[in-house]
C-alpha cells in the first residue's frame, strides 16, 4: 500500500498501488466463460453482461483512495477505542464468490489518535480484494499497528461465505469469526478480555 507522507504529517494520502486492471480483458473473458457454461453470451439477454459483470469486479477490487486523518493525543486518552459493526464486503479468492460480514477495530492511542471514519477506510483498503478472511483480518491489524504505532490493535471479523452458503455444504447462515491482536491487546489478560466483551464475543 503506498503512502504520500510519514506519519508526522496529516493528513496522509492513502493509495491501494495494485495493477490497473484490464477491463477490455475481463469483459472478453466473461464472454469465453458464459459460451464455456453452454450461453450465448450474444443473445439479447446476455449481450451487456460481460460489460457489467467487468465493471462490476472492478469496483468490488479498488479500494478508494483516502486521507489517513491523526491528530495528537493531547489529553493522554490511554483507554480502549473501539468501532464496532463496520461493513465488510470481499471477494474469496478461491470461489470469487462474495463473503460479507462485519469487522470490529479497536485501538489503544499512544501519542496519535485516528479519525474514526478511516478505521472503516482502512477496513476497506484491504476488503476490495481477492481474499481470505484469514488474511484480511491480519492486514488490518498489522497495518494499524504500523501506521498509526498504538500500544495495541485489535481486529475481529465476522463473515458469511457464499462459497459456503450457497455452494458445497451449503451452510447458509453459518459465520466465520477471525480475530488479530499487537500490543497490549494480546499480551494483557483483562485489555484482551475488555476488547472481547465490547465486541460482544467471549474471550
Amino acid at each position: 500500500m503506498a503512502i504520500s507522507a510519514d506519519l508526522e504529517s496529516v493528513p496522509l494520502r492513502i493509495v491501494a498501488g495494485r495493477a490497473e486492471i484490464d477491463l477490455p480483458a475481463a469483459q472478453r473473458a466473461v464472454a469465453d466463460l458464459l459460451e464455456a457454461l453452454g450461453r450465448d453470451p450474444h443473445s439479447p439477454h446476455l449481450a451487456d453482461t460481460p460489460r457489467r459483470v467487468a465493471n462490476a469486479y472492478a469496483e468490488m477490487l479498488t479500494p478508494r483512495e483516502f486521507e489517513l486523518t491523526t491528530f495528537p493525543n493531547d489529553e493522554g486518552y490511554d483507554e480502549l477505542v473501539l468501532a464496532k459493526d463496520i461493513p465488510v464486503q470481499s471477494l474469496c479468492e478461491h470461489h470469487l464468490l462474495p463473503f460479507t460480514g462485519v469487522a470490529h477495530v479497536g485501538y489503544l492511542p499512544g501519542e496519535r489518535i485516528l479519525g474514526l471514519s478511516k478505521l472503516a477506510r482502512v477496513v476497506e483498503l484491504f476488503a476490495r480484494d481477492l481474499q481470505v478472511q484469514e488474511r484480511l483480518t491480519k492486514q488490518v491489524a498489522d497495518w494499524l499497528q504500523d501506521h498509526l504505532a498504538p500500544k495495541g490493535v485489535g481486529v475481529v471479523i465476522e463473515a458469511e461465505h457464499q462459497c459456503m452458503s450457497l455452494r458445497g455444504v451449503r451452510a447458509t447462515g453459518s459465520r466465520t469469526v477471525t480475530s488479530s491482536l499487537h500490543g497490549i491487546l494480546r499480551e494483557n489478560l483483562s485489555s484482551r478480555q475488555e476488547f472481547f466483551a465490547l465486541t460482544g464475543l467471549t474471550p
